[in-house]
């Protein structure tokens, strides 16, 4: 079956399930957009990944990225392969040498894992036929459900707290790296999306 490329365009709350996240994936020679709900946990393994952040100490996909590597493993590429009731299901294709090695996984843990190997991420036509919504050119809806700006990748995950905006540059790195020493990962992102907005505005 002919593969498709996908991107991650945008993570978020999920807006039909209050507890848990959703990660949209964004053709790559389309407007098709496919969303995954997930956890909070696998949320913050993405987030972390796509905001270049340096934990402590190895978040568990950072060990297993670290584990393969010592072994001489690659990550080649991930394909959410199937969709059975509603549950996506994920593939990690793995080489070390000249031998090829398919993995299954969750396909949250496969995302979190795509990112930091920086490993294209493909799916197949009958599981964007099922679960894909197709973007026209005036439907802002369901982007702005996901995405509060234009930026093509933005990761958006809300977390409780004070608003930054009263705090200083100074105050916002110094809290940044106490969040991050905390290994409070949600925390970090806002901080760090609030200094980014700050340095784009000074510009």
């Amino acid at each position: 079956m002919r593969k498709i490329g996908l991107n991650i365009v945008a993570l978020s709350h999920s807006v039909s399930q209050s507890h848990n996240y959703a990660v949209v994936l964004g053709e790559e020679e389309g407007n098709r957009r496919l969303p995954i709900v997930i956890g909070s946990f696998e949320a913050q393994a993405i987030a972390v990944a796509m905001e270049n952040m340096a934990p402590s100490r190895p978040l568990t996909h950072d060990l297993f990225k670290n584990a393969l590597k010592t072994f001489d493993i690659h990550l080649r590429e991930v394909i959410i392969n199937n969709l059975l009731d509603g549950i996506f299901y994920a593939r990690l294709i793995c080489t070390r040498g000249e031998e090829v090695i398919e993995v299954d996984s969750r396909t949250s843990d496969a995302l979190a894992l795509a990112v930091r190997f920086e490993c294209p991420i493909y799916t197949y036509e009958f599981v964007l036929d099922a679960a894909g919504i197709v973007l026209e050119d005036s439907d802002e809806d369901f982007e702005d459900d996901y995405i509060e700006d234009d930026t093509e990748r933005e990761v958006v995950v809300p977390v409780k707290g004070t608003s930054l905006s009263a705090y200083s540059v100074e105050d916002l790195t110094q809290m940044l790296n106490e969040v991050l020493s905390e290994e409070n990962y949600e925390r970090a992102a806002e901080i760090r999306d609030e200094l980014n907005k700050r340095s784009k505005d000074s510009e």
